[in-house]
Protein backbone atom coordinates (compact mmCIF):
# COMPACT_ATOMS: atom_id res chain seq x y z
CA UNK A 1 0.00 0.00 0.00
CA UNK A 2 1.57 3.23 -0.78
CA UNK A 3 0.99 4.70 2.91
CA UNK A 4 2.65 1.93 4.28
CA UNK A 5 5.78 2.58 1.78
CA UNK A 6 5.58 6.35 2.42
CA UNK A 7 5.69 6.10 6.19
CA UNK A 8 8.52 3.37 6.21
CA UNK A 9 10.20 5.23 3.72
CA UNK A 10 10.46 8.73 6.11
CA UNK A 11 11.37 6.25 9.29
CA UNK A 12 13.74 4.04 7.74
CA UNK A 13 15.39 7.93 6.53
CA UNK A 14 15.23 9.05 10.34
CA UNK A 15 17.56 6.09 11.09
CA UNK A 16 14.94 4.24 12.91
CA UNK A 17 15.39 0.14 13.45
CA UNK A 18 12.20 -1.60 12.53
CA UNK A 19 10.24 -4.30 14.12
CA UNK A 20 8.10 -6.44 11.79
CA UNK A 21 5.13 -7.84 13.79
CA UNK A 22 3.29 -10.74 11.48
CA UNK A 23 -0.34 -10.91 12.29
CA UNK A 24 -2.77 -13.71 12.22
CA UNK A 25 -0.60 -16.91 12.20
CA UNK A 26 -3.02 -18.97 13.37
CA UNK A 27 -5.16 -18.60 9.87
CA UNK A 28 -5.12 -21.85 7.79
CA UNK A 29 -3.65 -20.10 4.59
CA UNK A 30 -0.62 -17.90 6.46
CA UNK A 31 2.48 -17.31 4.83
CA UNK A 32 4.76 -16.26 7.11
CA UNK A 33 7.94 -16.46 4.92
CA UNK A 34 6.66 -15.20 1.87
CA UNK A 35 5.50 -12.10 4.57
CA UNK A 36 9.55 -11.86 6.07
CA UNK A 37 10.88 -12.07 2.03
CA UNK A 38 8.27 -9.66 1.03
CA UNK A 39 8.85 -7.01 4.03
CA UNK A 40 12.76 -7.69 3.41
CA UNK A 41 12.69 -7.02 -0.30
CA UNK A 42 10.61 -3.05 0.42
CA UNK A 43 12.97 -2.53 3.00
CA UNK A 44 16.48 -2.66 0.92
CA UNK A 45 14.15 -1.17 -1.89
CA UNK A 46 13.36 2.02 0.23
CA UNK A 47 17.10 2.38 1.01
CA UNK A 48 17.24 0.40 4.65
CA UNK A 49 20.88 -0.08 6.18
CA UNK A 50 22.07 -3.40 7.23
CA UNK A 51 21.52 -2.64 10.61
CA UNK A 52 17.99 -2.27 9.70
CA UNK A 53 17.66 -4.95 7.39
CA UNK A 54 18.51 -7.42 10.58
CA UNK A 55 15.16 -6.90 12.11
CA UNK A 56 13.56 -8.86 15.09
CA UNK A 57 10.19 -10.35 13.68
CA UNK A 58 7.40 -11.30 16.25
CA UNK A 59 4.93 -13.77 15.53
CA UNK A 60 0.96 -12.81 16.83
CA UNK A 61 -2.28 -13.16 16.75
CA UNK A 62 -4.15 -9.77 17.85
CA UNK A 63 -7.58 -11.57 17.94
CA UNK A 64 -6.60 -14.80 20.49
CA UNK A 65 -4.22 -12.17 22.49
CA UNK A 66 -0.92 -13.92 22.25
CA UNK A 67 2.80 -13.50 20.61
CA UNK A 68 5.55 -15.27 20.50
CA UNK A 69 9.24 -15.61 18.29
CA UNK A 70 8.42 -18.82 16.76
CA UNK A 71 6.76 -18.94 14.00
CA UNK A 72 4.46 -22.10 15.74
CA UNK A 73 3.01 -19.92 18.86
CA UNK A 74 -0.47 -20.63 19.56
CA UNK A 75 -1.00 -20.04 23.06
CA UNK A 76 0.47 -16.80 25.99
CA UNK A 77 -0.10 -13.64 26.19
CA UNK A 78 1.30 -10.27 24.38
CA UNK A 79 4.78 -10.01 26.80
CA UNK A 80 7.21 -10.92 23.63
CA UNK A 81 5.92 -8.31 21.67
CA UNK A 82 6.38 -5.67 24.54
CA UNK A 83 9.87 -7.26 25.65
CA UNK A 84 10.82 -6.70 21.63
CA UNK A 85 9.74 -2.73 22.15
CA UNK A 86 11.90 -2.56 25.52
CA UNK A 87 14.42 -4.70 24.27
CA UNK A 88 15.26 -2.88 20.60
CA UNK A 89 13.80 0.90 20.76
CA UNK A 90 16.02 2.46 22.40
CA UNK A 91 15.04 5.00 25.19
CA UNK A 92 14.39 8.76 24.71
CA UNK A 93 16.42 10.81 26.00
CA UNK A 94 14.43 13.68 27.09
CA UNK A 95 16.12 16.97 28.30
CA UNK A 96 13.56 18.53 30.83
CA UNK A 97 16.07 21.07 32.59
CA UNK A 98 17.70 22.02 29.17
CA UNK A 99 16.96 25.25 27.30
CA UNK A 100 13.27 24.84 24.49
CA UNK A 101 13.94 23.47 21.34
CA UNK A 102 10.63 22.63 19.75
CA UNK A 103 10.26 21.75 15.58
CA UNK A 104 6.68 22.66 14.01
CA UNK A 105 6.23 19.61 12.00
CA UNK A 106 2.38 20.97 10.97
CA UNK A 107 0.16 23.94 10.70
CA UNK A 108 -3.34 24.16 11.39
CA UNK A 109 -4.84 27.23 11.12
CA UNK A 110 -8.14 29.11 13.01
CA UNK A 111 -10.50 31.95 12.33
CA UNK A 112 -10.23 32.63 16.31
CA UNK A 113 -6.56 32.37 17.03
CA UNK A 114 -4.86 32.58 13.44
CA UNK A 115 -2.13 30.40 12.95
CA UNK A 116 -1.31 27.21 15.39
CA UNK A 117 2.12 24.64 15.01
CA UNK A 118 2.25 21.54 15.80
CA UNK A 119 5.37 19.97 16.94
CA UNK A 120 7.11 17.92 19.57
CA UNK A 121 9.62 19.32 22.74
CA UNK A 122 12.69 17.87 21.63
CA UNK A 123 13.78 19.36 25.05
CA UNK A 124 12.97 21.76 27.74
CA UNK A 125 9.51 23.32 28.67
CA UNK A 126 7.53 25.81 27.59
CA UNK A 127 4.18 27.99 29.25
CA UNK A 128 1.60 30.25 27.87
CA UNK A 129 3.18 33.72 27.78
CA UNK A 130 6.75 32.63 27.06
CA UNK A 131 9.06 34.34 24.90
CA UNK A 132 10.60 32.66 22.22
CA UNK A 133 13.11 32.88 19.25
CA UNK A 134 11.92 31.36 16.36
CA UNK A 135 14.29 30.50 12.89
CA UNK A 136 13.27 28.83 10.11
CA UNK A 137 16.96 26.43 9.69
CA UNK A 138 20.36 27.39 10.40
CA UNK A 139 20.63 29.70 7.55
CA UNK A 140 17.08 31.96 8.56
CA UNK A 141 17.13 34.92 9.92
CA UNK A 142 15.72 34.48 13.66
CA UNK A 143 12.75 35.83 14.61
CA UNK A 144 11.54 36.93 18.31
CA UNK A 145 7.41 35.63 19.60
CA UNK A 146 5.63 35.16 22.74
CA UNK A 147 3.98 31.86 22.99
CA UNK A 148 -0.45 32.13 23.72
CA UNK A 149 -1.45 29.06 23.91
CA UNK A 150 -0.08 25.78 24.93
CA UNK A 151 -2.55 22.65 24.40
CA UNK A 152 -2.16 18.77 24.06
CA UNK A 153 -3.76 15.73 22.48
CA UNK A 154 -6.20 14.12 24.18
CA UNK A 155 -7.44 11.08 22.28
CA UNK A 156 -9.43 13.32 19.36
CA UNK A 157 -9.55 16.20 21.47
CA UNK A 158 -7.59 19.11 22.15
CA UNK A 159 -6.54 19.93 25.73
CA UNK A 160 -5.08 23.55 26.82
CA UNK A 161 -2.33 23.12 29.59
CA UNK A 162 -0.50 24.99 31.58
CA UNK A 163 2.43 23.76 30.83
CA UNK A 164 4.54 20.93 28.35
CA UNK A 165 7.52 19.11 28.66
CA UNK A 166 10.53 17.15 26.59
CA UNK A 167 8.57 14.90 24.34
CA UNK A 168 5.20 16.33 24.35
CA UNK A 169 3.35 16.40 21.17
CA UNK A 170 1.98 20.15 21.88
CA UNK A 171 0.10 23.09 19.80
CA UNK A 172 1.35 26.50 20.11
CA UNK A 173 -0.46 29.84 18.86
CA UNK A 174 0.50 33.59 19.02
CA UNK A 175 3.14 33.13 16.07
CA UNK A 176 1.71 34.24 12.46
CA UNK A 177 4.94 33.20 11.21
CA UNK A 178 5.31 29.67 11.65
CA UNK A 179 6.22 27.42 8.98
CA UNK A 180 6.70 23.52 8.74
CA UNK A 181 10.31 23.23 9.86
CA UNK A 182 10.95 26.00 12.04
CA UNK A 183 12.17 25.87 15.15
CA UNK A 184 11.26 27.50 18.49
CA UNK A 185 13.94 28.07 20.84
CA UNK A 186 15.44 29.45 24.20
CA UNK A 187 15.70 33.02 23.67
CA UNK A 188 19.56 32.47 25.41
CA UNK A 189 20.49 29.41 23.05
CA UNK A 190 18.85 29.62 19.13
CA UNK A 191 19.99 26.09 18.34
CA UNK A 192 18.20 25.52 14.42
CA UNK A 193 16.84 22.20 13.63
CA UNK A 194 16.99 22.00 9.32
CA UNK A 195 13.86 22.73 7.93
CA UNK A 196 11.62 19.70 6.63
CA UNK A 197 11.25 18.93 3.30
CA UNK A 198 7.67 19.19 2.04
CA UNK A 199 7.14 17.23 -1.34
CA UNK A 200 6.19 19.34 -4.54
CA UNK A 201 2.89 19.52 -6.11
CA UNK A 202 2.81 16.94 -8.81
CA UNK A 203 -0.75 17.76 -10.53
CA UNK A 204 -2.90 20.64 -11.33
CA UNK A 205 -6.18 21.60 -11.75
CA UNK A 206 -7.74 25.26 -12.86
CA UNK A 207 -10.63 26.45 -9.91
CA UNK A 208 -12.82 29.22 -11.55
CA UNK A 209 -16.08 31.09 -11.18
CA UNK A 210 -19.10 28.73 -12.26
CA UNK A 211 -20.28 30.72 -15.63
CA UNK A 212 -23.22 27.98 -16.71
CA UNK A 213 -27.04 29.01 -17.21
CA UNK A 214 -27.53 27.11 -13.69
CA UNK A 215 -24.51 29.62 -11.73
CA UNK A 216 -25.86 31.01 -8.81
CA UNK A 217 -29.24 28.89 -7.74
CA UNK A 218 -27.47 26.61 -5.29
CA UNK A 219 -24.20 27.80 -3.82
CA UNK A 220 -23.73 30.45 -1.42
CA UNK A 221 -19.99 31.64 -2.34
CA UNK A 222 -19.98 32.03 -6.31
CA UNK A 223 -17.48 35.01 -6.86
CA UNK A 224 -14.12 34.89 -7.62
CA UNK A 225 -12.99 36.98 -4.62
CA UNK A 226 -15.10 34.17 -2.48
CA UNK A 227 -13.40 31.64 -4.22
CA UNK A 228 -10.21 33.36 -3.89
CA UNK A 229 -10.44 34.02 -0.41
CA UNK A 230 -11.10 30.20 0.28
CA UNK A 231 -8.03 29.69 -0.98
CA UNK A 232 -5.82 31.95 0.44
CA UNK A 233 -7.66 30.29 4.06
CA UNK A 234 -6.95 26.70 2.54
CA UNK A 235 -3.22 27.57 1.87
CA UNK A 236 -2.40 29.08 5.62
CA UNK A 237 -2.70 25.47 7.13
CA UNK A 238 -2.64 23.45 3.60
CA UNK A 239 1.39 24.04 3.47
CA UNK A 240 1.40 21.35 0.11
CA UNK A 241 -0.99 23.19 -1.79
CA UNK A 242 0.02 25.96 -4.09
CA UNK A 243 -2.51 28.41 -5.55
CA UNK A 244 -1.27 30.60 -8.61
CA UNK A 245 -3.41 33.45 -10.32
CA UNK A 246 -3.70 33.74 -14.18
CA UNK A 247 -4.30 36.63 -16.89
CA UNK A 248 -8.29 35.74 -15.96
CA UNK A 249 -9.43 37.26 -13.07
CA UNK A 250 -12.17 34.22 -12.65
CA UNK A 251 -9.61 31.46 -12.99
CA UNK A 252 -7.06 30.30 -10.27
CA UNK A 253 -4.53 27.71 -10.88
CA UNK A 254 -4.19 24.92 -7.77
CA UNK A 255 -1.48 22.44 -7.47
CA UNK A 256 -1.41 19.49 -5.01
CA UNK A 257 0.29 16.17 -4.32
CA UNK A 258 -2.10 14.60 -6.46
CA UNK A 259 -6.10 14.05 -7.43
CA UNK A 260 -7.29 12.85 -3.94
CA UNK A 261 -5.11 16.02 -1.88
CA UNK A 262 -7.00 18.28 -5.02
CA UNK A 263 -11.03 16.83 -4.61
CA UNK A 264 -11.03 16.90 -1.22
CA UNK A 265 -10.58 20.35 -1.11
CA UNK A 266 -13.04 21.08 -3.99
CA UNK A 267 -15.64 18.65 -1.85
CA UNK A 268 -14.73 20.55 1.59
CA UNK A 269 -15.55 24.05 -0.36
CA UNK A 270 -18.92 21.96 -1.71
CA UNK A 271 -19.80 21.45 1.44
CA UNK A 272 -19.07 24.86 2.86
CA UNK A 273 -21.87 26.28 -0.19
CA UNK A 274 -19.12 27.08 -2.18
CA UNK A 275 -20.11 27.24 -6.00
CA UNK A 276 -17.48 26.51 -8.58
CA UNK A 277 -16.33 25.03 -11.97
CA UNK A 278 -12.94 22.84 -11.94
CA UNK A 279 -11.16 21.75 -15.17
CA UNK A 280 -9.38 18.25 -15.97
CA UNK A 281 -6.09 17.91 -13.73
CA UNK A 282 -2.69 19.03 -15.48
CA UNK A 283 1.05 16.85 -14.71
CA UNK A 284 3.46 19.33 -13.17
CA UNK A 285 6.67 19.68 -14.93
CA UNK A 286 10.14 20.25 -14.50
CA UNK A 287 13.16 20.89 -16.45
CA UNK A 288 16.66 20.16 -15.06
CA UNK A 289 20.01 20.74 -17.09
CA UNK A 290 17.64 21.71 -19.91
CA UNK A 291 15.67 18.43 -19.76
CA UNK A 292 11.86 18.09 -19.51
CA UNK A 293 10.71 16.25 -16.52
CA UNK A 294 7.61 14.70 -15.65
CA UNK A 295 6.48 13.04 -12.22
CA UNK A 296 6.29 9.06 -12.44
CA UNK A 297 4.37 6.98 -9.75
CA UNK A 298 4.91 3.47 -8.36
CA UNK A 299 1.72 1.97 -9.20
CA UNK A 300 0.43 -1.72 -7.36
CA UNK A 301 -2.56 -3.54 -8.77
CA UNK A 302 -4.38 -6.56 -7.60
CA UNK A 303 -6.03 -8.23 -10.13
CA UNK A 304 -8.27 -11.98 -10.74
CA UNK A 305 -6.36 -14.08 -13.80
CA UNK A 306 -9.04 -13.96 -15.69
CA UNK A 307 -8.54 -9.87 -15.90
CA UNK A 308 -4.66 -9.63 -15.78
CA UNK A 309 -4.71 -9.29 -19.77
CA UNK A 310 -7.14 -6.37 -20.42
CA UNK A 311 -5.27 -4.26 -17.72
CA UNK A 312 -1.71 -4.71 -18.83
CA UNK A 313 -2.73 -3.94 -21.96
CA UNK A 314 -4.31 -0.91 -20.72
CA UNK A 315 -1.48 0.20 -19.02
CA UNK A 316 0.53 -0.68 -21.61
CA UNK A 317 -0.85 2.21 -23.64
CA UNK A 318 -0.24 4.71 -20.74
CA UNK A 319 3.34 4.08 -20.88
CA UNK A 320 3.53 1.85 -17.60
CA UNK A 321 7.05 -0.25 -17.24
CA UNK A 322 6.05 -3.75 -15.70
CA UNK A 323 8.79 -4.10 -12.48
CA UNK A 324 7.10 -7.43 -10.75
CA UNK A 325 4.50 -9.86 -11.42
CA UNK A 326 3.97 -12.40 -8.41
CA UNK A 327 0.84 -14.81 -8.36
CA UNK A 328 -0.41 -16.21 -5.86
CA UNK A 329 -1.70 -19.66 -6.70
CA UNK A 330 -4.94 -18.89 -5.98
CA UNK A 331 -6.50 -17.38 -8.78
CA UNK A 332 -5.08 -13.53 -8.02
CA UNK A 333 -1.83 -11.89 -9.64
CA UNK A 334 0.00 -8.94 -8.02
CA UNK A 335 1.61 -6.32 -10.57
CA UNK A 336 3.71 -3.60 -9.70
CA UNK A 337 4.44 -0.94 -12.29
CA UNK A 338 6.33 2.47 -12.56
CA UNK A 339 4.18 4.81 -14.44
CA UNK A 340 3.92 8.41 -15.93
CA UNK A 341 1.59 10.46 -13.89
CA UNK A 342 -0.10 11.24 -16.50
CA UNK A 343 -1.13 8.00 -17.45
CA UNK A 344 -2.76 7.58 -14.00
CA UNK A 345 -5.44 10.49 -14.97
CA UNK A 346 -8.78 8.56 -15.93
CA UNK A 347 -7.46 5.31 -15.24
CA UNK A 348 -9.54 4.63 -11.96
CA UNK A 349 -12.44 4.14 -13.64
CA UNK A 350 -11.02 2.14 -16.86
CA UNK A 351 -9.66 0.03 -14.16
CA UNK A 352 -12.94 -0.98 -12.17
CA UNK A 353 -14.31 -1.37 -15.71
CA UNK A 354 -11.85 -4.12 -17.02
CA UNK A 355 -11.94 -6.29 -13.64
CA UNK A 356 -15.60 -5.75 -12.94
CA UNK A 357 -15.41 -4.11 -9.63
CA UNK A 358 -13.17 -7.01 -8.21
CA UNK A 359 -9.28 -4.94 -8.24
CA UNK A 360 -7.44 -3.82 -6.08
CA UNK A 361 -5.05 -0.79 -7.07
CA UNK A 362 -2.87 1.96 -5.16
CA UNK A 363 -0.05 4.12 -5.85
CA UNK A 364 2.10 6.68 -4.51
CA UNK A 365 4.75 9.17 -6.03
CA UNK A 366 8.28 7.77 -7.33
CA UNK A 367 10.25 10.43 -8.65
CA UNK A 368 10.49 12.74 -11.66
CA UNK A 369 11.96 11.21 -15.07
CA UNK A 370 12.30 11.93 -18.94
CA UNK A 371 9.05 13.17 -20.42
CA UNK A 372 7.36 10.27 -22.60
CA UNK A 373 6.19 10.85 -26.30
CA UNK A 374 2.72 10.79 -26.88
CA UNK A 375 -0.66 11.64 -25.35
CA UNK A 376 -1.76 9.84 -22.24
CA UNK A 377 -4.80 8.99 -20.66
CA UNK A 378 -7.17 9.69 -23.04
CA UNK A 379 -10.54 9.36 -23.07
CA UNK A 380 -11.72 6.69 -25.45
CA UNK A 381 -15.77 7.47 -25.83
CA UNK A 382 -17.07 11.13 -26.84
CA UNK A 383 -19.86 12.55 -24.84
CA UNK A 384 -23.41 13.52 -25.68
CA UNK A 385 -24.11 16.90 -25.29
CA UNK A 386 -27.66 18.51 -24.88
CA UNK A 387 -28.38 21.30 -27.63
CA UNK A 388 -30.66 23.29 -25.51
CA UNK A 389 -32.31 24.58 -21.96
CA UNK A 390 -35.25 23.09 -20.43
CA UNK A 391 -35.67 19.80 -18.22
CA UNK A 392 -34.93 16.57 -19.27
CA UNK A 393 -37.84 14.75 -20.21
CA UNK A 394 -38.33 10.67 -20.08
CA UNK A 395 -39.50 9.76 -23.73
CA UNK A 396 -36.14 11.49 -25.21
CA UNK A 397 -33.65 9.65 -23.02
CA UNK A 398 -35.65 6.72 -23.63
CA UNK A 399 -34.60 7.65 -27.17
CA UNK A 400 -31.23 8.13 -27.16
CA UNK A 401 -30.37 5.52 -24.73
CA UNK A 402 -29.35 3.79 -27.66
CA UNK A 403 -26.68 6.18 -28.21
CA UNK A 404 -25.02 5.46 -24.99
CA UNK A 405 -25.09 5.67 -21.07
CA UNK A 406 -27.04 8.37 -19.66
CA UNK A 407 -25.48 10.68 -16.75
CA UNK A 408 -29.25 12.47 -15.91
CA UNK A 409 -32.82 11.87 -14.99
CA UNK A 410 -36.04 12.71 -16.25
CA UNK A 411 -36.75 16.55 -14.44
CA UNK A 412 -33.16 17.35 -13.93
CA UNK A 413 -32.19 20.58 -15.33
CA UNK A 414 -30.20 20.40 -18.39
CA UNK A 415 -28.93 23.68 -20.87
CA UNK A 416 -27.23 23.99 -23.99
CA UNK A 417 -23.54 22.55 -23.58
CA UNK A 418 -23.93 20.25 -20.88
CA UNK A 419 -22.59 16.69 -21.01
CA UNK A 420 -25.82 14.47 -20.27
CA UNK A 421 -24.16 11.12 -20.91
CA UNK A 422 -21.14 8.72 -22.89
CA UNK A 423 -21.46 8.32 -26.22
CA UNK A 424 -21.07 4.45 -27.01
CA UNK A 425 -18.69 6.13 -30.06
CA UNK A 426 -15.39 7.84 -30.05
CA UNK A 427 -17.03 11.16 -31.32
CA UNK A 428 -18.82 14.02 -29.57
CA UNK A 429 -22.60 13.70 -30.51
CA UNK A 430 -25.16 16.93 -30.07
CA UNK A 431 -28.46 15.62 -28.76
CA UNK A 432 -32.40 17.12 -27.80
CA UNK A 433 -32.79 15.66 -24.41
CA UNK A 434 -35.89 17.83 -24.02
CA UNK A 435 -37.99 16.88 -26.66
CA UNK A 436 -41.25 15.49 -25.83
CA UNK A 437 -43.49 12.95 -27.59
CA UNK A 438 -45.40 14.50 -30.32
CA UNK A 439 -49.35 14.25 -29.12
CA UNK A 440 -52.37 14.12 -31.71
CA UNK A 441 -56.28 14.13 -31.33
CA UNK A 442 -56.60 10.91 -33.03
CA UNK A 443 -56.92 7.68 -30.57
CA UNK A 444 -55.26 4.57 -31.89
CA UNK A 445 -55.08 1.16 -29.57
CA UNK A 446 -51.99 0.05 -29.14
CA UNK A 447 -50.05 2.96 -29.71
CA UNK A 448 -48.66 4.20 -26.52
CA UNK A 449 -44.92 2.64 -25.76
CA UNK A 450 -43.48 1.16 -22.41
CA UNK A 451 -40.57 4.01 -21.27
CA UNK A 452 -38.14 1.98 -19.28
CA UNK A 453 -35.11 3.79 -18.67
CA UNK A 454 -31.94 2.52 -17.23
CA UNK A 455 -30.34 4.17 -14.13
CA UNK A 456 -28.12 6.43 -14.82
CA UNK A 457 -24.68 6.43 -14.09
CA UNK A 458 -24.35 8.34 -10.10
CA UNK A 459 -21.34 10.79 -10.88
CA UNK A 460 -18.65 11.06 -8.13
CA UNK A 461 -16.50 14.10 -7.87
CA UNK A 462 -13.54 11.76 -8.39
CA UNK A 463 -15.50 10.24 -11.17
CA UNK A 464 -16.25 13.60 -12.98
CA UNK A 465 -12.50 14.49 -12.39
CA UNK A 466 -11.23 11.63 -14.05
CA UNK A 467 -13.39 11.20 -17.14
CA UNK A 468 -13.54 15.05 -18.11
CA UNK A 469 -11.13 15.85 -21.32
CA UNK A 470 -8.99 19.03 -21.86
CA UNK A 471 -12.24 20.97 -23.38
CA UNK A 472 -14.45 19.97 -20.50
CA UNK A 473 -15.43 21.50 -17.04
CA UNK A 474 -17.06 19.91 -14.17
CA UNK A 475 -19.58 21.90 -12.47
CA UNK A 476 -19.47 21.73 -8.76
CA UNK A 477 -22.43 23.41 -6.54
CA UNK A 478 -23.23 21.76 -2.88
CA UNK A 479 -26.23 20.20 -4.18
CA UNK A 480 -25.39 18.72 -7.82
CA UNK A 481 -22.27 17.75 -10.14
CA UNK A 482 -22.81 18.26 -13.61
CA UNK A 483 -20.11 17.92 -16.45
CA UNK A 484 -20.06 21.24 -19.59
CA UNK A 485 -17.93 21.75 -22.18
CA UNK A 486 -15.67 24.81 -21.56
CA UNK A 487 -17.91 26.09 -24.76
CA UNK A 488 -21.17 25.82 -24.40
CA UNK A 489 -22.29 26.71 -28.33
CA UNK A 490 -21.82 24.42 -30.67
CA UNK A 491 -20.54 26.72 -33.27
CA UNK A 492 -17.84 27.88 -30.57
CA UNK A 493 -16.79 24.43 -29.98
CA UNK A 494 -16.12 24.28 -33.66
CA UNK A 495 -14.14 27.34 -33.83
CA UNK A 496 -11.76 26.81 -30.69
CA UNK A 497 -11.08 22.84 -32.34
CA UNK A 498 -10.13 25.03 -35.83
CA UNK A 499 -7.51 26.84 -33.96
CA UNK A 500 -6.03 23.97 -31.99
CA UNK A 501 -5.37 22.86 -35.03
Amino acid sequence: MPQTRFVTKKALALGLKPIVVINKVDRPGARCDYVINATFELFDKLGATEEQLDFPVIYASGLNGYAGTEENVRSGDMRPLFNAVLTHVPVRDDEIDAPLQLQISSIDYSNYVGKIGVGRIRRGKIKPGTDVVCVNGPDGTPFKGRINQVLKFKGLEREVVDEAIAGDIVLVNGIEDLAIGTTICAPDQVDALPMLKIDEPTLTMNFMVNTSPLAGREGKFVTSRQIRERLDRELKSNMALRVRDTDDDTIFEVSGRGELHLTILVENMRREGYELAVSRPRVVFHEEDGVKLEPYENLTVDVEDTTQGGVMEELGKRKAELLDMVSDGKGRTRLEYRVPARGLIGFQGEFMTLTRGNGLMSHNFDSYGPVKEGILGERHNGVLISQDDGDAVAYALWKLQDRGRMFVSPGDPLYEGMIIGIHSRDNDLVVNPIKGKQLTNVRASGTDEAVRLVPPVQLTLEYAVEFIADDELVEVTPKSIRLRKRFLKEHERKKASREEV
